[in-house]
């Protein structure tokens, strides 16, 4: 089965470029599977329950996030209110919401979908690789095919967990910088791995933001407000080509396109 994973949607820009070309991916591919990084979907800092349920009617199976999902009150709200909107698992008990849900695919497929949060440069929340070791155990009881949404600054930490769930889980992918990597990889025991899915939003940009304001901050070290820059818009995303009986990734390939080329 072929497995989409889209990198962190930002703004109003991310979204106008997944309406775009969501379609035509899921089409041209044959995509069994689709998952999205939302963290950044309302204006580059969290989610509401409007905007996610415009992205539901595209098809969208799972929606990961990160540290920004508690940036809107609406989107913690969510959490709790849809088990297909999870938020990083390693946050303390007590907060809204899941960090892995189990969604069935068309075909009637199980897919595990889990989310966790770095602590490398992130804040100091509970350890991710003891929260991802007794939630895939878990998981595993039901399906083979996990799927991990790392949310992490650190491109050590990521490839750590990777190999840490190596043959255990479907695939590790990353989040959160923006930047999309070109390390893809079908790790020793068969899962698949890519320490960052990069992002879906403006290319013109840093990190989604209009660099003016951005380079205001760096160079004079004076509070500047960031605002979303809607420039050069291109969707990044991995799919996954995953054995259903075994669970193990034979394929990973990256997608960076806009609405110019032909997908």
């Amino acid at each position: 089965m072929k497995i989409l994973f889209v990198g962190d949607i930002f703004g109003r820009g991310g979204r106008r470029i997944l309406s775009e070309l969501f379609g035509a991916i899921i089409e041209k591919e044959s995509v069994d599977f689709s998952i999205v990084n939302i963290e950044n979907l309302a204006g580059g800092r969290g989610f509401t329950e409007n905007l996610v349920g415009k992205l539901f009617n595209y098809g969208i199976d799972v929606m990961t996030s990160g540290n920004h999902a508690w940036d809107n009150q609406d989107g913690i709200m969510l959490l709790d209110k849809n088990p297909k909107v999870i938020r990083p698992l390693n946050y303390p008990p007590g907060n809204p919401g899941s960090g892995s849900v189990i969604a069935i695919t068309k075909k009637g497929v199980e897919v595990a979908v889990l989310n966790v949060q770095g602590r490398v440069f992130m804040p100091g929340i509970d350890c991710p690789f003891r929260a991802a070791e007794a939630e895939v155990k878990r998981l595993s009881e039901r399906t083979k095919i996990i799927i991990i949404d790392i949310h992490a600054e650190a491109t050590s930490e990521k490839e750590a967990l990777g190999f840490y769930f190596d043959g255990r889980v479907s695939a590790v992918i990353g989040t959160h910088t923006h930047v999309q990597t070109a390390d893809e990889r079908i790790l020793p025991k068969g899962t698949a791995y890519i320490t960052d899915a990069g992002m879906t939003g403006p290319r013109d940009s840093v990190i989604g933001m209009k660099h003016s304001e951005v380079l205001h901050r760096f160079i004079y070290q004076t509070p500047a407000r960031f605002e979303p820059s809607e420039d050069d818009l291109w969707l990044n995303a991995v799919i996954v080509e995953v054995d259903e009986s075994t669970g193990h990734a034979s394929a990973i390939k990256r997608i960076c396109a806009n609405s110019k080329e032909r997908i």
